[in-house]
Parts: C-alpha cells; structure tokens; sequence
C-alpha cells in the first residue's frame, strides 16, 4: 500500500475508532495465527472458509496453525483464556487487523485484508443488537458513504433451527438433480450453506425453499421483532432477506449486512450477526454475543475515488552553508522533539535555491534559513512564506519560537 492509500486508510481507522469510543467500545488485539482447531471448531468444517480459504501450516513443533481469516473467534478465544467473562457485561470490544483467505483476488477483495470489526460478549438482549449495528451505519454515516441497504434476517437458534433444518434438507433433497456439485456436498454438512451460492439454477431452487423466518420459535420470533422494530426508530429501514445466513457456521438468531449498489455484484461492505453458541463451543461458559466485521478495502471503495491530500509539512530548514548542514539536521530535530510538528529539510545536496523550491512544494509554513552569511553563526532567519515576514532568531531560542509561531497559526 503506498503513502497515499495508507494515509486514507490510517482516516478511516481514525474515525472508526472516535465512533467505536463514543460507544463504549475498547480497542482489543489478537495473534495473527492462531491454532487450526479454533477455526474449525468455531467457524464450522463446513464452511468455505475452512474447507478452501484457509492459510494452515504446520510449525516445527508439529503444531498445526491458521493465519486469521476472521475475527471474531480469536476475540472469543481471548474473552475465554483472559477471564473476560468476569468483568461486567457485556464486553465491548473492537479491533483493526489483517485477515488472511485464500480466495480468487478481485475489487476490494484481497486474500490479505485488513478489517475493521467489534464483539459485544454477555448479553443476549436484542438492544445489543441494534447497537452494534448503529455502530457500523454510524460509521459509515461519518466517512460520508451513501446509498447503502440494511438486509436482516434470523437463524433462530438450537431451539428451532434443527428442526428447519431438517425441513430445508428435505426439500432440497427432493430438488437435489437441479443443484450445483458443492450444493449437494452441503445437504450432508450444511443445507443453510447452499443459500450462499449464486448459481442460476440453485438461486431459482432456493426461490421456493421453505423460509427460516416462518418456522422461528417464541423466543426468536419475539428477539427479530424487537430488533426490526428498533432499527426502523432509528431510521435504518431495515429489509428482511431470507437468503442471508452469512458465510460462518456460528451465527445465531440475528444475522445483517449492509451494501452499496455502486459496488456491482459483490456489494457488501460490512455485516455479520449473534453468536450465542460461539464461546461455549470453543471451551468457555454459555455466553451470548453478537458483532460485525468491515473490511477497509470494501469500505474504501463504497467511498469513491478520492484525490490524495497534499503531503505538506509544518517547517522546513534550509541550509546555505554546506559547512553547517549538521547544524541544520540538529536544529530541525530539536524542533520535532520538542514541537511534536512535522519539519524536514534538504538530504540531498540541493542548491540553496533548490531548497526554497523544495520547501515551497512541501507546503511549509516556515522556512528556517541556517548559514546566511550575514549573520552571526549563532542567529537563523525565519521566514514565515504566507506573509512574507522575516525575523532574526538566536539559533538556541529557534525551537520555542517556531513551536510558538506554529500553535498560534494553527
């Protein structure tokens, strides 16, 4: 990623976080790789991820490692190993990491890619819910990106969902000659996991496959009610789609993603769901939780092109003396130290007329000028290039000045 890219991304990741802080949410980091068996325990054996996108490697103990291709179960891994579960809950978390899939490489998907995301572990009230989705739509809202859609759905949860599943097999089943190859695998691993695939054929199938959100019990019925419901006061017009199931095996009850047209077919830009079985699955207590991940690519793309801001720097020294061009890279130090500002001078070798160019494409507000010589070895010059003024400063006092001049312009 170059400069100017990094720069925008390292924007976005500042805004997230402002929004991520005024909702109470933490900041949490997690190893890159992780034991094979988290994944496959978590994320489920029948999911793509970890039937074909998974980087897993053996190390020289024989231990059998993945690279992160998601985030939400080494956080639940952590809240587990670290005794999150004692603290008041829920724990709100978030995180900024690269993931890592072995999948075909296309626009805004990459097979390293870097992904915001948060986990509200403890609670199972649908108000968590909500809020984690007002996060990301806040956030959105903020980076300015509009024409997204909120599509929600429910997979109920051990309660009903076996016996839909069930159904769901049976139906498919009957239809099973009209589905594509890796749709047959599912049916014995995971029927759920056809609504997933975008072959014609099998879309046209599941057109008239019986809908999870007819066959919810009480419990679950009542939690989408109350989680549509506040969407709708917060203005999200949220839209019930049957199809999505997300493509984890962990999702519970609540499942969401918001998209943007303008990103053509893979119009994602950030979702996921409740996971209540997640933790206890891989170890720890029976806890609820619910989250999402967005990945920055998407999010970059939803936004549009952008020209790159200027590189521009607060200071510039200017040597004119090559004798003094070690007082020049002392001085401009001393000014970053104590000032905290960007400053920058020549290591090049320009000419001194090279220099005040440099300074000028730099954008300086100031230029230092070491080595005029009309004045004392001990005195520099400032130049402040918006209005032209010029002052003599003793070169031991220059660092205050500046640090002064520049606060007061800023």
């Amino acid at each position: 990623m170059l400069p100017d890219a990094a720069e925008r991304r390292d924007g976005i990741v500042r805004t997230a976080a402002g929004v991520f802080a005024a909702h109470g949410y933490r900041r949490i980091v997690t190893p890159e790789f992780e034991d094979t068996a988290l994944f496959e325990r978590g994320v489920g054996e029948a999911t793509d991820i970890v039937r074909k996108e998974m980087y897993t490697f053996a190390d020289k103990g024989e231990r059998l490692l993945t690279l992160r291709p998601e985030g939400t179960a080494p956080v639940c891994r952590a809240y587990v190993e670290h005794g999150l579960h004692k603290l008041p809950q829920p724990v709100k978390l978030w995180y900024h990491a690269p993931m890592f899939r072995y999948e075909r490489p296309q626009s805004g998907r990459y097979r390293e890619h870097y992904q915001l995301g948060v986990e509200a572990l403890g609670s199972p009230e649908p108000t968590v819910d909500v809020e984690v989705i007002a996060v990301l739509d806040t956030i959105f809202a903020e980076l300015g990106i509009g024409d997204l859609r909120l599509a929600v759905n429910s997979m109920g949860d051990r309660a009903c969902r076996p016996a839909y599943v069930a159904l769901l097999r049976d139906y498919l089943r009957g239809r099973e000659q009209e589905l594509c190859g890796d749709c047959r695998e599912r049916l014995d691993l995971n029927p759920l996991r056809t609504f997933d695939c975008k072959v014609e054929t099998c879309r046209a199938v599941l057109d008239e496959a019986p809908r999870i959100v007819d066959h919810l019990c009480d419990d679950c019925r009542g939690h989408f009610d109350r989680v549509l419901g506040l969407l709708a006061s917060l203005g999200l017009q949220p839209q019930v789609d049957v199809r999505l199931v997300r493509g984890l095996d962990y999702y519970t009850r609540t499942t969401f993603e918001f998209s943007c047209d303008r990103l053509g077919a893979q119009s994602g830009v950030g979702g996921g769901g409740r996971y209540d079985g997640l933790v206890e699955q891989i170890g720890g207590p029976p806890t609820p939780g619910v989250g999402w991940g967005s990945g920055l690519e998407r999010i970059t793309l939803a936004m549009g092109e952008a020209s790159p801001a200027p590189y521009r720097v607060d200071a510039y020294v200017a040597c004119f003396d090559d004798a003094r061009r070690d007082q020049a890279l002392l001085l401009a130090e001393r000014v970053r130290r104590e000032c905290l500002r960007s400053v920058d001078l020549d290591l090049s070798g320009r000419s001194p007329k090279g220099q005040l160019k440099h300074a000028s494409r730099l954008g300086a507000a100031v230029v230092v000028f070491v080595g005029l010589s009309e004045l004392p070895a001990d005195t520099v010059r400032v130049r402040l290039l918006g209005s032209g003024e010029e002052l003599d400063v003793p070169a031991d006092d220059v660092a205050a000045w500046l640090c002064r001049s520049l606060e007061e312009g800023s």
